[in-house]
């Protein structure tokens, strides 16, 4: 074989392990496996098998060589008419009480979104409201409702959303009975991708969404680490550790944003679409990346 034909059947199979993943980037632990012989309890010699993980063996009892994880007080589930508590370890970001952690999407300016009934919203031209702190990946628990009394149809009912980083939509809208485009529904990492399913209950009545989020990595003006998102909808899978393939910012009635590089942490968004979404319960875990 030629020169140049080797090279052809190089590429070829460089083009097809790129497509299956091959040289993707996993976190591989390091496994080393061995036996040994050794005398039982019976004072019978027996093969044992022995592994370790990262260097650490396989059930090790040691609290010096495997510690035991943390102990964290999990929260407790919410009712349509109270909401529930917090694990022990989250961040909360509102409680009903005030808007202490929020402020406005405008530099210099306080949010004008209010609390009643221990549930945070817009008002008319109220801007977008975002955290005072910033958050890489994480766990994110929220609830919301879209208003009890429907108006509009498709986009223009019960819209609002959540932006992981100021920048990744996860869309809040009234989809119940209300058909618009897939990947703009309730659920919908808008323009990018559909939710699996519609989990979406009745008008006024509230809903939970609970997101895992890892962030983007960038290098330069290139993205080598893509953002990935699991989400329940009120309990249900939508979204299975999806990898998101760029930004969800309005570019048209066909089109969406791609990639912009950022820094490792953002604010948590809520959006003002014009709409009465009511808010509550809202707090977050850090995760490692």
């Amino acid at each position: 074989m030629n020169t140049k034909n080797v090279l052809s059947v190089l590429f070829v199979l460089v083009a097809v392990a790129l497509s299956f993943g091959a040289f993707a980037e996993f976190d591989t632990p390091v496994i080393e496996e061995w036996t040994k012989t050794e005398i039982n309890d019976k004072g019978d010699q027996e093969d044992v098998d022995y592994m370790t993980i990262d260097g650490i063996m396989v059930h090790e009892t040691d609290p010096a060589k495997q510690p035991q994880p943390p102990v964290v007080q999990p929260g407790t589930e919410s009712t349509q008419e109270t909401p529930g508590q917090a694990p022990s370890d989250a961040i909360v970001l509102f409680d009903g009480k005030d808007l202490s952690n929020w402020t406005s999407t405008t530099p210099g300016e306080a949010t004008k979104w209010l609390v009643n009934d221990n549930a945070m919203s817009p008002v008319k031209d109220s801007g977008m409201i975002q955290t005072k702190q910033e958050f890489g990946s994480c766990q994110l628990h929220l609830e919301f409702a879209t208003p009890k009394t429907p108006e509009g149809e498709g986009q223009g009912r019960g819209n609002s959303g959540v932006f992981l980083m100021g920048q990744y939509e996860v869309q809040i809208l009234d989809s119940y009975e209300n058909t618009t485009y897939p990947d703009g529904q309730a659920g919908a990492l808008y323009g990018r991708k559909k939710p699996l399913v519609n989990a979406s209950r009745k008008p006024g009545e509230w809903q939970t969404y609970d997101i895992i989020f890892h962030r983007p990595v960038f290098e330069g003006d290139k993205v080598v680490k893509r953002a990935t998102f699991t989400v329940l909808h009120n309990g249900v899978l939508i979204h299975d550790h999806y990898e998101l393939s760029g930004g969800t910012g309005w570019r048209g009635s066909h089109s969406i944003t791609n990639y912009v590089p950022h820094g490792d942490k953002g604010p948590l968004q809520l959006q003002d679409h014009g709409n009465p979404v009511l808010f509550r319960n809202i707090w977050v875990r850090e995760l490692e990346d």
